[in-house]
């Protein structure tokens, strides 16, 4: 298992450039699914959760190529449909969250697709009710294939509904609108998840033939059609990825220029930070964060505690709410990070009490944070990452904390952040991989 050893206190100057977005990559990657023509994606980033999608897509029969770093083109014109009920193929997927958003599109054009219980982080709850109902409603059939944690669905043509999600789930958004687009009749979804990501998704789609209006709302409509073609697109830059730079700049930059964030699809992201007492400075699409020796946090108008809370877009996404946690802790003042879609991703803040921050943890959901103001730094200690975004949480607390941290489990972090030492030691971080 690789560690990173991270000798902190040394400040980030420079230039950076965000990835293309993982969460994106995922969809859109397997909606190459969707024809037995050419796709070509650019700007996917060199990360394990994508590069295990890859691979699973080769493994059942898609042609891949890669013309240039991060541009590959996709085509799925000879699968091997036996393998997709193969146990090698079930236990793939059992271990590649990613790998459920190929269900909407093997259904959608095969009529077929295997279910295994996904893998990935391990941040609670994250069923896939969602995703079944909607495919229910589309005419699908699901059972439970006996002796194995595996469900078989299949329709012989699905046909096109109104549906009302019980949740704005983005994978669940995405699976169904990649099934619906190949259904006969028009379907309907209500309380769409309206994400970026699903936007991006859906105007590709629509290049390669798909009818869809109602793009950047949460009411989709699709028309059916018979076939879809190929097409190219590129990923927009990880928002995600784009926070952690933030956070980054804030706790121990020297002035950082995130470059070509696209801005007008960051949402609230920036503001959040702003009610921290962060400076970001816009200069066309670039974020400019200054040094910053002190930051206050906001007050709500009636001057009662700040709160900050994940909702589903536009509200802030729950994947940049351990950042903040950690940017608050070397602020002025305290807030209340609340943490509603998932009921332990808080709990990576024992690791950063024992480094010295002043943390309530009040329950699984929600925790107080009371800012050093920079009067006492983080102490360096020896961690293990439980996920994606607490990883790159505790790097960012390892990088302003004084002594040398080691995180292990990186393998978590890698899922989600390319290259991220070298790229962070380009500013003058100092991160060695172990």
């Amino acid at each position: 298992m690789e560690s990173f050893i991270i000798e902190g206190g040394h400040t980030l100057k420079g230039e950076i450039t965000p990835q293309g977005a993982k969460n994106e990559a995922l969809e859109v990657i397997c909606a190459t699914l969707l024809t037995s023509e050419a796709v070509t994606i650019s700007n996917i980033p060199d990360i394990l959760d994508v590069n295990n999608l890859i691979q699973l897509l080769r493994d059942i029969g898609v042609k891949v190529s890669q013309t240039e770093k991060g541009t590959f083109t996709f085509q799925a014109d000879a699968l091997d449909l036996d393998y997709l009920s193969s146990d090698d193929f079930v236990n793939k997927c059992a271990a590649l969250r990613g790998s459920v958003l190929m269900i909407g599109p093997l259904l959608g054009r095969f009529g077929k697709a295997t279910v295994a219980k996904p893998g990935g982080d391990k941040i609670g709850r994250r069923r896939l009710d969602t995703h079944f109902l909607g495919f229910h409603k589309l005419g699908a059939v699901y059972n439970r294939i006996s002796g194995r944690d595996v469900y078989e669905l299949k329709a012989d043509r699905l046909k096109g509904c109104y549906m009302l999600l019980d949740e704005a789930s983005v994978t669940g958004t995405a699976n169904i609108v990649m099934a619906a687009v190949l259904a006969e009749g028009t379907t309907t979804i209500y309380n769409a998840a309206c994400e970026p990501y699903i936007q991006q998704l859906c105007h590709m789609l629509n290049r390669m033939g798909a009818k869809i209006s109602g793009i950047g709302s949460n009411l989709l409509t699709i028309e059916g059609v018979d076939n879809l073609h190929g097409t190219d697109h590129r990923l927009l830059p990880d928002m995600i990825e784009v926070g952690s730079f933030i956070a980054m700049a804030a706790m121990v930059g020297d002035g950082i220029r995130i470059k070509d964030v696209s801005i007008q699809n960051l949402g609230i992201i920036p503001d959040s930070f702003r009610r921290l007492g962060v400076q970001i400075i816009e200069d066309g699409d670039d974020l400019f964060i200054p040094r910053h020796t002190h930051y206050q946090i906001d007050s709500f108008i009636d001057g009662t505690i700040m709160t900050l809370s994940d909702a589903p877009w536009p509200g802030l996404t729950p994947d940049l709410l351990s950042v903040l946690l950690v940017v608050a802790t070397q602020a002025q003042g305290s807030v209340l990070i609340h943490q509603k879609m998932f009921e332990s991703r808080l709990f990576f803040v024992d690791k950063l009490i024992d480094m010295g921050a002043q943390i309530i943890l009040c329950d699984p959901h929600r925790a107080v944070v009371v800012g050093h103001d920079h009067k006492i730094r983080l102490r360096a200690g020896r961690m293990s990452s439980p996920d994606i975004r607490a990883g790159i949480a505790l790097l960012i607390a390892a990088l302003s904390a004084e002594g040398t941290s080691q995180i292990n489990n990186i393998a978590q972090i890698d899922r989600g952040y390319e290259n991220i030492e070298g790229r962070l030691n380009a500013l003058g971080a100092k991160i060695r991989r172990k």
